[in-house]
């Protein structure tokens, strides 16, 4: 159950399905009612693919490029924590949506793939975050059960979040989302640091095994 809270806490902060309504809403400004629809459907369908093959390819991936699961644990922390910074500045961060995609964007004839399904919904911090709890689920199904239902509800969460983008908008304000966002940080701050930590004492521990 532990397991499960951690995964969901930190892959729902990471998605933010909140921090989306405002950006989903600014892409799609000039779309009607049944394009938006449409383009919610495919960005969470092809955003949910892109982080199942990581979930279940990443462990290999990490094992073919001779990674170990303390260094990615750090790295995947210090992204983390970056990501976790801008959210509590209120800032968009830049390993969701640079200026330049944000440009990008703006001529895109389909949305739904770039930028909104990759790197807004399953960005690089999502995507290390799968990879890191596949990692310690250790091939365990109730933990990798825990992942993938945390990957659900997350992926849920935000298409719920941009269907309803105009109401949240509505009935939070932008002050609202902000304040949302900066709690989400604190806790996605403190889940970053302890993946440093987990990794420093991983390795530390193993190095002392040799």
């Amino acid at each position: 159950m532990a397991f499960f809270a951690a995964a969901l806490a930190t892959i729902f902060s990471v998605i933010d399905p909140v921090g989306l309504a405002p950006l989903f809403l600014g892409l799609t400004a000039e779309m009607s009612g049944p394009q938006r629809i449409a383009t919610i459907h495919r960005a969470v369908l092809i955003a949910a693919l892109i982080l199942l093959i990581f979930a279940i390819a990443g462990r290999v991936m990490l094992h073919a490029l001779g990674i170990s699961v303390p260094a990615f644990s750090i790295a995947g922390g210090i992204l983390l924590l970056l990501i976790a910074i801008d959210m509590l500045f209120a800032r968009t961060s830049s390993t969701k949506e640079t200026p330049a995609e944000r440009a990008a964007a703006l001529q895109s004839a389909d949305i739904s793939v770039f930028p909104l399904a990759i790197p807004i919904v399953s960005g690089p911090g999502a995507i290390a975050t799968v990879i890191l709890y596949m990692s310690y689920a250790n091939g365990s199904p109730v933990k990798v059960a825990a992942v993938l239902a945390a990957i659900a509800i997350s992926l849920a969460a935000s298409y719920v979040s941009m269907r309803l983008s105009g109401l949240l908008l509505l009935l939070l304000g932008e002050t609202g989302v902000h304040v949302v966002g900066r709690l989400m940080g604190i806790l996605l701050a403190a889940l970053a640091i302890q993946f440093v930590l987990n990794g420093v004492a991983t390795y530390w521990h193993h190095t002392l095994a040799l």
